[in-house]
């Protein structure tokens, strides 16, 4: 049910920002004004607006592709934590680093939905995982490590408009959030990965 929630707040928060500048402005995350005390609310507000149609769009398929499975198995709560955890935790990283940049800004869910999307690998390990647009399905483990090793690269050397390092930040929130809340998951999806048994 959180996941629908949630989907519907995402959907309904960027469609007034489509139509109202006023909505973007007040709900984008600016680090230079976070850090220097101005603009809290947008640490979590930014997740729930986008830049364009194929940004929600991109994000809304991974949210659901992965959201409900995950939901129904840690249950609503948790699920709720954790996708909030990962949306401050990858907005405060990127008001670390970006705080000494003036113009910088930044929306999206992504950082909270790459938290969902790697929880849900620590708990389906063996699932295939297709990136759009290769039609090859994927190991979720070498998705994973795959994606955060494009993810460093991309933080260090794009110049592009994503924030690759909220992508991180939002998935290593995941992997924390399942090592703390229920260890032996991680311990046998890390095992079933190794040969470990």
């Amino acid at each position: 049910m959180a996941t629908l929630i949630l989907i519907v707040l995402i959907v309904a928060v960027t469609i007034a920002g489509f139509s109202s500048r006023t909505v973007v402005e007040r709900t984008v995350l600016r680090p230079y004004q976070v850090a220097r005390g101005k603009g809290y609310a947008t640490l979590i507000s930014s997740g729930f607006v986008h830049a364009d149609l194929s940004h929600l769009l991109f994000n809304l398929i991974t949210f659901y592709s992965f959201g409900f499975r995950l939901e129904r198995v840690i249950g609503t709560t948790p699920f709720v934590v954790l996708y909030l955890a990962a949306l401050l935790a990858s907005s405060l990283g990127t008001t670390f680093k970006h705080r000494n940049e003036p113009e910088y800004a930044s929306l999206g869910a992504s950082g909270a939905i790459l938290g969902i999307l790697f929880a849900s690998i620590a708990y389906f390990p063996a699932s295939k995982l297709i990136i759009f647009p290769l039609p090859i399905p994927l190991p979720a483990a070498l998705f994973a490590v795959g994606y955060l090793a494009f993810s460093y690269y991309s933080s260090r050397f794009s110049k592009g408009r994503v924030n690759h390092d909220a992508h991180i930040v939002g998935a290593l929130t995941g992997v924390a959030f399942v090592a703390i809340t229920d260890p032996q998951t991680l311990i046998t999806a890390v095992r079933s990965v190794t040969g470990g048994g």
